[in-house]
C-alpha cells in the first residue's frame, strides 16, 4: 500500500504543472458578433498570424465585453491580440493604408508606434499556483 501511495505520489511530482489564464476583454462598440483571440507563445507569428498562435480562440460579446478561461497552459510566456468581430467572419476589417477599422487591442494594453506592439511589450508570464487574468480595453 505504501509502495503504490509513492508511485502515486512521484507520478504526480514528474507531471508537468499547466496554468489557467482568465482573458477579460472590454470595450467593444456592441454586443454584435465576437471577439477573436490570438495567444501566443513567442513572437513568431504575432500579432496577427493565427497558423502561427499557440491557441485561437472566438468568444461571444456579452454587455460590451468577451470572458474565457483558457486551462491546461504550460507555464511560460505569452502575448494576446484581439479584435472585436462584429459580423464573426474572422477577419479584421481594415481601411486606407491598412488601418484597423474593428477594435483592436493587445495585452498589457500596449500599443506600438506607426503599427502593433512588439511581442515583449506585450508579453506575460503564465504561472502556476498564481491567479493568472489579463485584462484588455479595445481601442
Amino acid at each position: 500500500m505504501i509502495f503504490v501511495q509513492l508511485c502515486l505520489y512521484l507520478l504526480a511530482m514528474c507531471a508537468p504543472l499547466n496554468g489557467e489564464l482568465e482573458i477579460v476583454i472590454t470595450n467593444t462598440k456592441d454586443n454584435q458578433g465576437v471577439v477573436q483571440i490570438l495567444l501566443f507563445k513567442d513572437k513568431e507569428g504575432f500579432p496577427d498570424s493565427p497558423e502561427k498562435a499557440f491557441k485561437s480562440l472566438s468568444v461571444p460579446v456579452e454587455n460590451n465585453q468577451a470572458q474565457i478561461t483558457v486551462s491546461d497552459l504550460p507555464d511560460g510566456t505569452y502575448a494576446i491580440s484581439t479584435f472585436h468581430d462584429p459580423d464573426a467572419d474572422g477577419k479584421m476589417r481594415k481601411g486606407l493604408f491598412g488601418i484597423p477599422k474593428d477594435r483592436y487591442g493587445f495585452s498589457n494594453n500596449a500599443s506600438g508606434t506607426m503599427g502593433p506592439p512588439s511581442f515583449e511589450d506585450a508579453a506575460f508570464e503564465i504561472t502556476q499556483g498564481k491567479k493568472n487574468q489579463i485584462n484588455i480595453k479595445l481601442k
